[in-house]
């Protein structure tokens, strides 16, 4: 498993988004504007990210992971 995390947060509303936009920002734990989260740095991840990179800000994240 990965050691690198990457913190996520929802920067512009889900209202308006496709299903599959939507559905991968919640898959990656967001609920609303401003929601923080750190995810482990791997593929699948980093694909849901790709999907939402319009309404998301990512950054490295010094911590572990906490979901």
């Amino acid at each position: 498993m990965s050691d690198k995390t990457i913190r996520v947060t929802l920067i512009k509303s889900m209202f308006g988004q496709l299903a599959s936009i939507r559905n991968s920002a919640r898959g990656l734990g967001l609920r609303r504007i401003g929601h923080s989260v750190v995810v482990a740095d791997t593929p699948s991840n980093r694909g849901m990210i790709n999907a939402a990179s319009h309404m998301l800000k990512v950054e490295t994240a010094l911590g572990g992971v906490t979901k």
